[in-house]
């Protein structure tokens, strides 16, 4: 591990679950599974799935603090789980399914106590946060197999993700939930506004349109991809993009599905399917159904002002190299 870079530890339940939200962000260098805060030496999966090694499974991140904060992953942590759930995580159930924070210093402590105590303060769950955090000892990596499992089995890991009903659970439990402390309190929202250009804060914050052939990317059709200008999160492709003549950015479909959300809106009289970054929550454009025929049939019309573009030949450097495969030809 680079000098510059850091770990952070959570427990949320199933560990295959808690990989793909970490991994995708700007910053992250790797996301391991494991386990920890148990008492057992070398526990192995079977071991801890009976439950009696005081071992959660957990996922380890290592990640750059120049790059993304230690409350930019809180933030992303609690929206992946049930933090009222003393006794598992969705259809899991066990000790070994609890949630916790594992902090590595004082400083992640104070961040973790703060964002919990948040959390508590507002008001928007009905009993206290049930998820611990606790001082971090050692951590396990899991069997092999259980590293990047979302990649290696993925049709087994949606019908995991469905039938276990920790997507549906989450979406009802944050769906109306902001940012928490640390991520976004009301300093965090003022550090946005700093960090954004006029337009951009209106756009990706206000749900603004920007004006049609006069925004950055609606005629750049270089190599690489694009991401959310608050949280760096990938997006969209540029082999995806095309020519719509609308004079905003156009796409046949994001990088992921998991990336994005869609929204009814209703507003100017108009009822529109609303795109938004699932991650930073960011007003993107809309999404419509007359794209091209011969692809997805759909044109995802995104504003400029939500979008960073980073280049092919320094998505590397950037921290964006898995998804350099989005650009490689098949020559077979």
């Amino acid at each position: 591990m680079a000098s510059s870079n850091k770990k952070a530890t959570f427990a949320g339940g199933c560990f295959w679950c808690m990989v793909q939200p970490f991994e995708s962000l700007r910053g992250i260098n790797q996301v391991r599974t494991g386990y920890t805060g148990g008492e057992s030496e070398n526990p192995s999966y079977k071991s801890v799935c009976r439950g009696d090694t005081g071992h959660y499974e957990a996922v380890q991140v290592e990640y750059n603090p120049s790059v993304i904060s230690y409350e930019e992953l809180l933030e992303v942590f609690w929206k992946q789980i049930d933090p009222l759930d003393e006794g598992g995580q969705f259809y899991d159930r066990g000790p070994q399914y609890r949630t916790a924070i594992f902090y590595h210093d004082d400083e992640q402590k104070r961040a973790a106590e703060e964002s919990k105590n948040m959390l508590n303060k507002m008001g928007v769950f009905s009993e206290p946060i049930a998820t611990d955090i606790i001082k971090f000892q050692k951590f396990y990596e899991a069997e092999e197999y259980h590293q990047a499992y979302h990649k290696k089995n993925p049709e087994q890991y949606k019908g995991y993700k469905l039938a276990s009903g920790r997507d549906a659970a989450v979406k009802k439990l944050w769906g109306n939930i902001g940012f928490i402390s640390g991520a976004g309190s009301k300093k965090s929202f003022d550090d946005i506004k700093r960090k954004l250009t006029p337009m951009q804060y209106k756009v990706t914050q206000e749900n603004g349109t920007e004006p049609p052939f006069e925004n950055e990317y609606y005629n750049n059709f270089h190599d690489g991809i694009y991401v959310d200008i608050v949280s760096g999160e990938p997006l969209f492709s540029s082999r995806d993009k095309f020519d719509s003549g609308c004079g905003w950015p156009s796409f046949t479909k994001p990088i992921s599905d998991e990336r994005i959300t869609k929204n009814i809106d209703t507003s100017h009289f108009m009822i529109r399917t609303e795109v938004r970054s699932k991650d930073g929550d960011s007003h993107l454009g809309h999404v419509f159904n007359d794209g091209p025929a011969n692809s997805t049939g759909l044109r995802y019309c995104i504003n400029s002002a939500s979008l960073r573009f980073i280049p092919l030949e320094e998505m590397e450097d950037a921290g964006y190299g898995e998804y350099l495969n989005l650009f490689i030809t098949d020559k077979s």
